[in-house]
């Protein structure tokens, strides 16, 4: 899969091509259902597909501040799209000056000149261009002049998660945050995935028994709420079983928030400034303060007995 940062890293003599656009944070069911929509038209068409997406997200640029917690990075996500069939990511550095096209000049800017748009695939809410005053029906009547057809799909995917809610990257940010970690994974289709390079702590768990791969999370990172989870530990291809910690370790009245996974069974792991990705399974208990660091260390030993348990049943 061809990856673009930028218009003008489009090869010269791209030709047509089916192109959906949008933010796709952490590439949910819904997405799912759209991306996969337009790589189904490129393969009856016999054109690539192509995913337009934004860097930073269109709201820190137009309303500084408000940038939301990020599901997946962009690099997570492309890969998540090249599983789907994608043939090229488009990613656009999304600045003041972007954000005041008009619909009509996006329109000729990125969909006419650049990609040579056949198709283009929406789902029912998608906005554009300045202050968002294009909508999938602006899109059709632009399509008209410039020769292409929009294809709009219904993203809504519903499920247990959120009480019946439509699937949504704003549910699911809602889910990570309340730590209904098991919610999310059905929402997204696999379990939220938290990324980052593993730093030197204060090495308490290895003092402990329970040494952990403290991760310094990427920014604007969506981190599940304090408490005791139980996932994996992705390292270099590998898929390990993992207790993880959330919170500010207030048994030993620690200030700072950290994500810290302890592998289990796994002996002697050096991990110091290895990328790391934290996938979260299932929830097992808030943070807690103990009375006794005894008190603790039996704790841990049942969270890890019960993360051991919850691994095994995800399968």
């Amino acid at each position: 899969m061809q990856r673009w940062r930028g218009l003008e890293d489009i090869p010269e003599g791209w030709g047509r091509s089916v192109v959906t656009i949008g933010s796709y944070d952490g590439v949910h069911r819904g997405h799912q259902l759209i991306i996969g929509k337009a790589v189904a038209r490129a393969r009856e068409l016999g054109i690539p597909a192509v995913v337009v997406t934004f860097d930073p997200h269109p709201s820190e640029v137009v309303r500084p501040g408000t940038h939301p917690p990020l599901l997946a990075p962009h690099h997570r996500r492309a890969e998540l799209m090249a599983g789907l069939g994608v043939d090229a990511v488009l990613i656009l550095p999304f600045t003041k000056e972007f954000s005041k096209l008009s619909p009509a000049d996006f329109v000729v800017k990125v969909l006419v000149d650049k990609l040579h748009a056949q198709v283009v695939v929406e789902g029912p809410n998608f906005r554009f261009g300045h202050k968002a005053t294009g909508n999938v029906e602006t899109l059709a009547e632009l399509g008209i002049t410039y020769d292409y057809t929009v294809e709009v799909i219904d993203l809504y995917e519903r499920g247990a998660a959120g009480g019946g809610e439509p699937f949504s990257s704003t549910l699911t940010r809602r889910l990570v945050a309340e730590g209904e970690v098991a919610g999310a994974t059905e929402v997204l289709g696999r379990p939220h995935r938290v990324e980052g390079v593993v730093v030197r702590g204060a090495q308490r768990g290895r003092e402990l028994g329970f040494p952990t791969a403290n991760v310094e999370t990427l920014p604007h990172t969506a981190i599940p709420a304090d408490g005791v989870y139980a996932g994996l530990l992705q390292v270099e291809g590998e898929a390990m079983p993992a207790a993880i910690s959330v919170g500010t370790n207030p048994q030993f009245d620690g200030k700072t928030r950290t994500v810290e996974a302890y592998a289990i069974d796994r002996v002697g792991l050096d991990l110091y400034g290895l990328h790391v990705g934290v996938d979260f399974l299932a929830y097992i208990r808030g943070q807690e303060k103990f009375d006794t660091l005894d008190a603790l260390l039996e704790r841990m030993a049942i969270d890890v007995k019960l993360a051991r348990g919850l691994i095994a049943a995800a399968g």
